[in-house]
């Protein structure tokens, strides 16, 4: 059984057992949260889409870790006008299990 689900403004295609990467969520490791805005639940053959959610279904997941993704550097340039700018950035990100689905 696998489902997609919506959080921090992405959609994730999840099972049970599998570990992922979202946004930031607020919530201490070793917490369970629930994740109700799955937009799609599919088992084999049978697939229920919802419009835009399935109203009773929702994903539970283990908060594993918080952590930092790798730096992004941006570098802007305007040729032949002395302009130059340099940027980084370090997105923030919760690291999940999920241990059910329910549909």
């Amino acid at each position: 059984m696998y489902a997609v689900i919506k959080t921090g403004g992405k959609q994730y295609r999840v099972a049970a057992g599998e570990k992922i990467k979202v946004e930031q969520i607020p919530a201490d490791v070793g917490a369970e949260i629930t994740l109700d805005q799955v937009l799609m639940v599919g088992e084999g053959e049978s697939v229920k889409i919802g419009t835009p959610v399935i109203a009773g279904a929702s994903v539970t997941a283990k908060v594993l870790a918080h952590g930092r993704g790798p730096k992004i550097k941006i570098f802007k340039m305007r040729r032949r006008k002395h302009y130059q700018k340099h940027q980084g950035h370090r997105q923030n990100y919760t690291e999940i299990e999920i241990s059910g689905i329910v549909a």
